[in-house]
């Protein structure tokens, strides 16, 4: 599901209009961006939680060459699936 097919989901759902339901997305959207950003993350009981992680630095390897890299360390955006959530998706399988 792209992100028009998802607004055009809610709008159905929530009898919003479709501009309203978009904006309302780009505003959880952003919020979720801003407070990640920030270390503060936001979780939703059920669903999940948006933080961010960091990844140490690392030996690779270019898998063409099989020459090892130096992969540096960074800060990754990361979502982990509430208990719910996951029990949905293995019900669903």
């Amino acid at each position: 599901m792209n992100k028009a097919q998802l607004v055009e989901a809610i709008a159905g759902v929530t009898k919003g209009t479709k501009a309203e339901t978009e904006r309302t997305l780009d505003a959880f959207i952003s919020i979720v961006s801003k407070n990640i950003s920030q270390d503060d993350g936001v979780k939703l009981v059920g669903f999940g939680t948006f933080s961010v992680s960091d990844r140490k630095a690392r030996v690779g390897r270019n898998p063409q060459t099989g020459e090892e890299i130096q992969i540096p360390a960074r800060t990754v955006p990361v979502f982990r699936p509430g208990k719910e959530l996951k029990n949905l998706v293995l019900n669903i399988k």
